[in-house]
């Protein structure tokens, strides 16, 4: 089993790609925002390490909108997402009218969506769905409201029909919500079985609780953001026992970054993938057959 060492730093990755005989990179996980929302993201990173005595975070891409897109160019990641996500009521509508008008003006962005527990919820996903949303995000801990919650029914039976994913940050790392964990997931997948999830950070820190769902469920996969680099083994390390499961699984892990915010080179998340040993095939799979399989990106 063949495994090209992985890319030192991010000059070295268009190489490494070219060594894996691999189009680019489809990121699943990656965040383009309205410029208010990205600030407010920003300043909760810049409060870490001040607020709860862990290691600072330090934004590694902290660059206008314009320059980030022609870094992810650079870099060879040929798919991206906007992956906006409401955290109140009313955000919805308004967010996912900024990422389709980013798609409109930048060909590898692929259409977002998101939606919020309020009785909007059906509208705004079914509206997302009708401009061609292709991947959602739903961030349980920051939205503060359960998977399950009945008012949801409606937005996961419409994206269930889509067989479109939806990114969900829904474990209990970096830090426990009133309805995070893997068990509100296994509720809301017992009524909608066939959901496309993607189960963000690998499910950080219950790694083998949302194995134990990918295992199960046909439609669930879990991405990579953070997993097993430097910041997330000092924080939460990944279980040998669960990595070898993920061995095992390599149609059901893809790419997540978290880029732009994220206190380390991109190169290093991709790195730190390939040093698991798992093979080039498996790396093929996780940068870029699954991410292109699930958000529907042809070859170019």
């Amino acid at each position: 089993m063949q495994t090209t060492p992985g890319p030192l730093d991010d000059a070295a990755i268009p190489a490494y790609l070219r060594a894996l005989d691999v189009p680019g990179i489809a990121d699943v996980h990656v965040h383009f925002m309205p410029q208010n929302v990205l600030d407010k993201v920003w300043a909760f990173f810049d409060r870490i390490g001040d607020d709860d005595g862990r290691a600072s975070w330090g934004i590694a891409y902290r660059t206008a909108e314009p320059e980030r897109v022609a870094t992810l160019e650079r870099l060879g990641v040929i798919a991206y997402p906007t992956l906006n996500y409401a955290h109140r009521p009313g955000m919805a509508a308004w967010l996912n009218a900024y990422s389709h008008d980013f798609a409109d003006a930048h060909p590898q962005a692929v259409p977002s969506g998101t939606f919020y527990a309020e009785p909007s919820a059906t509208a705004d996903t079914e509206a997302a769905l009708a401009y061609g949303a292709r991947i959602f995000k739903i961030h349980v801990q920051v939205g503060e409201f359960a998977p399950d919650d009945p008012i949801l029914d409606g937005a996961w039976s419409a994206l269930e029909r889509a067989r479109v994913p939806a990114v969900v940050h829904c474990g209990s790392g970096p830090h426990r919500g009133r309805h995070t964990g893997p068990e509100p997931i296994a509720a809301l997948l017992r009524r909608h079985p066939d959901l496309s999830l993607i189960i963000a950070h690998g499910g950080m820190p219950e790694y083998a609780a949302f194995t134990d769902l990918v295992e199960q469920y046909a439609g669930v996969c879990l991405d990579t953001t953070m997993v097993c680099t430097d910041y997330a083994r000092a924080l939460a390390p990944v279980p040998d026992a669960v990595l070898a499961r993920w061995q095992r699984l390599p149609d059901k892990i893809v790419l997540g970054t978290d880029f732009p915010n994220i206190p380390y080179p991109y190169a290093h998340q991709i790195r730190v993938l390939a040093d698991l040993g798992f093979g080039d095939d498996w790396m093929r799979a996780v940068l870029w057959r699954n991410g292109a399989r699930l958000m529907r990106v042809p070859a170019p």
